[in-house]
């Protein structure tokens, strides 16, 4: 290991740890050891598969307390979420343990013999987990994967590695073979970038930048690699005047200034109807001053923490330039990456803050007409991946749901995502769906053979 990333913890800017960073040999090392590991693993029985699976999850589950808490100190979440994150790694290999037993081919009726369809296994599978959710996005991906047979090598953001490193640590406990789950810290430019190029990775799946997520597409184009891509977001929180306007206006902040909005399924753009517009704005105010914005790592009734760099902090006040201010929530003044909880006016739906993915706690308001222009409105984006509607009409409800251009949307809720559900999104917010039944299909090829039962 040829250089140390310093891990500071954002609400204190102390720091946590010096992590090792791979380079390009121990990155092409530990790729071609999952190879060596994949035959074995693929071969083992469906039963001792899921056995393992249900081992590792518990295991993880006697850690929650111990890797809720290396996050609160690392990525600066709130103990409930760092809690609820920990313990969504144990559900989803609870989940997917039950695939090694019900990875299920076909028999298709053809003349002349009996048709056959198996899933095998991909290979190696290369996972890149971002800075703003560690835990959960490191499970979405991993816990499929292994189900399906295949081995993974996972490389944690520079930002936040602690739990990834821990979790790799708890799979060889619960028993895993080596190689069979493989964590390398390292840069995006160094182990992230050889997971797309290295030929014995089949498979890679990135959540991050649109700008990020092109380059690991068009990397992969190069050997017909698959990708699963979960990539940015801008949606919409549509708030209809027959909606319960207090009950909206008490949950919107939480979809947007949740994990200090450094989340891709952020509803950072509130459409209300204009005939309830100020009213809305009025219950929002108190809500967004009501937010309990404090160190996590000394407060466990904390709401919101801080971002995660000082360079977040930079960009996301960059955002607030020029930009009207409706009303802010409160921030802890001193050390710490803080920004406060921000409601904006924009001029209009071409101003950069409606536009772009702000990545922190900020949330900008518009008012709209009728069905028709929410619908226009909230598709004006080159994003689609979750969203919200607000309203005691149920046909209404189903038709803006199916109008709105969006992978994940949620009815008089704030839900974005399930492990029974898929999880994907629409237009520039991703390629391909994870999470679900289905998930792990795609770490899969599907073979077919036809048997001949004729007699010549």
């Amino acid at each position: 290991m040829s250089q140390t990333h310093r891990v500071i913890n954002p609400a204190t800017e102390e720091t946590v740890a010096e992590v090792p960073l791979a380079d390009l040999a121990e990155a092409d090392a530990a790729i071609e050891a999952a190879h060596e590991a994949f035959a074995s693993w693929r071969a083992v029985a469906p039963g001792e598969r899921a056995a393992l699976l249900r081992r590792f999850a518990s295991v993880v589950d006697a850690h929650v307390e111990e890797l809720a808490e290396l996050e609160v100190r690392n990525a600066g979440h709130t103990w409930n979420n760092a809690r609820w994150e920990a313990g969504n790694v144990r559900d989803v290999l609870n989940y997917y343990s039950a695939t090694p037993e019900r990875l299920f081919g076909r028999q298709i009726p053809v003349p002349g013999g009996v048709d056959l369809t198996f899933r095998d296994p991909l290979g190696v599978v290369g996972i890149i987990v971002p800075w703003n959710f560690p835990m959960p996005i490191l499970g979405w991906g991993m816990a499929p994967a292994l189900a399906a047979g295949n081995t993974v090598v996972l490389k944690p953001a520079e930002l936040t590695p602690l739990t990834a490193i821990r979790i790799g640590e708890l799979a060889r406990e619960a028993g895993l073979p080596e190689g069979v789950l493989t964590v390398i810290p390292g840069r995006g430019d160094v182990v992230g970038e050889r997971f797309v190029t290295h030929p014995l990775v089949r498979k890679v799946c990135f959540t991050g930048s649109t700008r990020v997520g092109k380059k690991v597409m068009a990397g992969c184009a190069e050997q017909v690699k698959r990708c699963t891509l979960e990539l940015g977001g801008k949606s919409a929180n549509i708030v209809f005047a027959d909606a319960d306007l207090a009950k909206a206006a008490a949950t919107a902040p939480y979809a947007v200034f949740d994990n200090a909005g450094q989340d891709c399924c952020a509803r950072s753009r509130i459409l209300v109807q204009d005939s309830a517009y100020e009213e809305f704005l009025g219950l929002l105010e108190k809500s967004v001053a009501a937010v309990r914005v404090t160190d996590p790592t000394t407060d466990q009734n904390s709401e919101m923490g801080p971002l995660i760099s000082a360079g977040q902090r930079e960009r996301v006040q960059g955002y607030l330039e020029g930009v009207e201010v409706a009303f802010t929530g409160s921030a802890p003044a001193g050390a710490g990456y803080w920004v406060p909880p921000t409601v904006v006016l924009p001029r209009s739906t071409s101003d950069r803050i409606w536009q772009e993915e702000v990545f922190g706690p900020v949330v900008s308001v518009l008012p709209f007409r009728d069905e028709a222009e929410a619908v226009t409105l909230a598709n004006d984006s080159d994003y689609g991946l979750s969203g919200s509607i607000f309203t005691r009409d149920l046909g209404r409800a189903l038709r803006v749901a199916r109008g709105v251009e969006s992978g994940n949307l949620s009815v008089n809720s704030h839900s974005a995502v399930r492990y029974w559900t898929p999880f994907g999104g629409y237009k520039q917010s991703g390629l391909g769906r994870e999470l679900g039944p289905d998930a792990p299909d795609a770490f899969t090829e599907e073979k077919n053979v036809f048997i001949a039962t004729e007699q010549d």
